[in-house]
């Protein structure tokens, strides 16, 4: 009988969670094979770190400050929240500098670190992608704002590469009537490269709203969600040595997925087993190298984006009003890039 007692007492911590919450928690983690118990352990807590945003997006782990960055886009606000802190503001009035009122979502969207460790902002007002030294808050100055004398839309994730180019989506969500906006200069929805010299060329052509961007964890991939509920796909393009792209292929498409109103393929990061963890239908999809659908986070509302983060198995991930975390088997890529 003794020996039975201290069995059972030893594999106690086998069949409990990982770790016990320390804040709310919500949702549900649901494997669709049990390959996916291999990256989240049953029974992992979702836990909510931060809520009551208007519309949480781009989060990024800056590891050097141990904090992670978030985009509230329609307050044209960007805050910070580390363990020890807890929740203040970064940055005010940032992604549009003009005159108010300007479109539903004005603000900064995806957040990204360049390979010198300076933020990369994506902002939907202003219309550029911006650099702001982290050391130099007053600092921030435009990295690109048009290509071929003509604005973009409203750049809206951005990417940095270890060689120094730097890509990002220009779907036109951030202008005044969106599509329909008068505003709008660039013939198309691109995903453009800023090269090392300065230099942008338009990468991919024919996505109809190219959204989510993130690198493999060797730099020669480089996906990407179209965020179209009528097709909602996500592609992956092979990267050359010098930073252009190859051809794409169809690397997972949403549409056989049950979703919600207003779920679409939005923000992913990759794991550094090549793992796809997407925003899209029904939550936070994890898609396998192969394509096959592992599992899904579900909290309930259309997740945005996600970021890894701390010792590199923390994900974060931004909901609708929320900023939530889980904790994972397998270790992300983190900074952005």
């Amino acid at each position: 009988m003794r020996f039975s007692v201290l069995a059972a007492a030893l594999l106690l911590p086998l069949l409990a969670p990982a770790q016990t919450p320390r804040f709310t928690t919500i949702g549900r983690v649901v494997a669709q094979v049990p390959a996916f118990n291999q990256l989240v352990a049953p029974g992992t807590p979702i836990e909510i770190i931060a809520s009551g945003f208007s519309h949480a997006e781009g989060p990024l782990w800056v590891s050097d400050s141990t904090m992670l960055l978030f985009s509230d886009s329609p307050t044209r606000t960007i805050y910070r929240w580390s363990e020890q802190r807890g929740l203040s503001k970064f940055l005010e009035s940032s992604g549009y500098t003009g005159r108010m009122p300007y479109g539903k979502e004005p603000g900064t969207n995806g957040l990204a670190l360049d390979a010198q460790g300076n933020l990369l902002l994506a902002e939907h007002g202003d219309r550029r992608v911006a650099l702001l030294p982290l050391s130099q808050p007053s600092g921030k100055r435009t990295l690109t704002d048009a290509f071929a004398g003509r604005r973009y839309h409203s750049p809206n994730d951005v990417v940095s590469h270890p060689n120094g180019s730097v890509y990002f989506s220009d779907p036109p969500y951030g202008l005044p009537e969106r599509a329909r906006s008068s505003l709008r200069e660039q013939p198309g929805n691109y995903v453009y490269r800023r090269s090392p010299n300065g230099s942008v060329t338009p990468e991919i052509a024919d996505l109809t709203t190219p959204n989510g961007l993130a690198l493999s964890a060797d730099g020669r991939q480089l996906f990407v969600s179209q965020s179209d509920s009528l097709r909602p796909l996500i592609w992956v393009y092979a990267v050359r040595g010098n930073g252009k792209l190859g051809p794409g292929r169809l690397f997972f498409d949403m549409q056989p997925l049950p979703r919600r109103a207003k779920e679409v393929p939005d923000g992913l990061k990759l794991d550094r087993t090549g793992n796809v963890w997407a925003a899209g239908h029904g939550g936070l999809v994890v898609v396998s190298p192969q394509g096959q659908h592992l599992g899904t986070l579900d909290v309930g509302a259309p997740v945005s984006n996600c970021a890894w983060g701390e010792d590199g198995r923390t994900l974060y991930f931004t909901a609708g009003s929320m900023v939530c975390r889980i904790k994972t088997l397998v270790q992300g890529t983190t900074g952005g890039r």
